[in-house]
């Protein structure tokens, strides 16, 4: 080998080394929904319109969108798809606001009023006196009931893999925190047993619901029931904002240790799982006084309510027509007879499982594609906070 250096015109044949370019990574592609295209990332609140009110404004649904830098499952938060069950709106105010979409992992699509006539209102239902809940999966051209489920089904439900579905008691009744789900489906089980609810319901499709329309399509369905109607409960709220959370990072959508939920709050014991329910009625007519409180454990023949006259007689007692937990009673004092007063659950004896055999594993999706496209019509994008 030389030891002789090189000239400078010689160095100056020698082509340079190109300086290695750094690879760049593919972004995660946009979400685009109602009025929306929300890049990876950010958050963006929204509507999607539904009609016009008779006085010619133009009246949607509100929607908030957090889409996740990450790619993972989509899911639907909803609520008031009663007009009167406000207490959802607050839900996912609460759950919205531990979010951050630049470390999420897969899309939430939320909607906190479903049913905005009603809830403009001050009704269950919609003007057309239809119950929404039983207007699914709906037509485009149909009723305004069966135009707003549709409306839903397409552009919320056929773009994500889960949904909950948040309600509260009617009629002046309130519920115990409670996921109502199909439970022999192993996916459902495992998210309903995730989300910790003090009860787990096993109940079956009802035609005409948004969980059984939404089922058709494949995505997998919790409701959530508690509280009652026109009122902030604290205790229910507190319940499926945790339970949100203990799903998020269920579907790998949100980091956590499995010990702790998203709020910081120890996971609780699995739910107590029931299959079946009553109400029990007043015998007879005047003042009732609940004996009993939510999630009591009662046992058939126990006193659970008396009815007195307006002057303090005692006219009946009310007792328990079978074994199990108080998920649901009546706030209104004044009852006929016949009335639905206490909703009592049996409960299943599940203290010689395992807790863990009862939990399947599911893996998040890692590339989600919208069934439905639909163009954007306006970009609205704020950054996450």
């Amino acid at each position: 080998m030389s030891d002789v250096e090189p000239t400078d015109q010689e160095a100056a044949l020698v082509p340079p080394v190109p300086t290695p370019r750094r690879r760049r990574l593919l972004r995660r592609p946009s979400f685009s929904i109602g009025n929306l295209d929300v890049t990876a990332g950010r958050s963006a609140i929204g509507e999607i319109p539904i009609s016009r009110l008779v006085t010619g404004n133009q009246i949607s649904i509100p929607i908030n969108v957090f889409h996740g830098r990450n790619e993972g499952p989509a899911i639907w938060l909803s609520a008031a798809v009663h007009g009167d069950e406000i207490a959802g709106v607050e839900i996912i105010r609460r759950a919205l606001s531990a979010i951050d979409a630049r470390t999420l992992a897969g899309t939430i699509v939320a909607v906190p009023i479903v049913n905005v006539h009603g809830f403009l209102s001050g009704d269950r239902y919609l003007p057309d006196r239809r119950d929404l809940n039983r207007s699914f999966p709906g037509s485009p051209g149909g009723s305004l009931a069966a135009r707003v489920a549709n409306l839903f089904m397409t552009e919320i439900v056929q773009r994500c893999d889960v949904g909950i579905d948040l309600h509260t008691g009617s009629d002046h009744r309130t519920n115990l925190p409670q996921i109502r789900a199909d439970l022999d489906d192993p996916r459902t089980r495992d998210l309903a047993i995730a989300f910790g609810a003090p009860l787990m319901m096993h109940a079956k499709l009802r035609d005409g619901s948004m969980r059984a329309a939404a089922t058709a399509t494949g995505s997998t369905v919790l409701l959530f029931e508690g509280g009652e109607a026109w009122r902030f409960d604290r205790d229910a709220i507190d319940s499926a904002v945790a339970g949100i959370g203990r799903i998020l990072a269920r579907l790998g959508m949100v980091q956590s240790d499995d010990t702790m939920a998203l709020d910081g709050t120890p996971l609780v014991d699995p739910p107590v799982e029931a299959r079946s329910s009553s109400w029990v009625r007043a015998r007879r007519s005047g003042i009732a006084l609940m004996e009993v409180e939510l999630g009591q454990i009662v046992e058939r023949g126990d006193v659970i309510a008396t009815v007195r006259d307006s002057v303090g007689r005692r006219l009946s007692r009310s007792r328990a027509t079978r074994s199990g937990m108080v998920i649901g009673h009546t706030q209104h004092p004044l009852v006929n007879q016949g009335d639905a007063i206490i909703h009592i659950a049996e409960v299943i004896d599940r203290s010689d499982d395992d807790p863990t055999a009862l939990r399947t594993t599911i893996e998040p999706r890692t590339t989600i594609e919208p069934r439905t496209t639909i163009e954007p019509r306006t970009t609205i994008e704020k950054e996450s906070s």
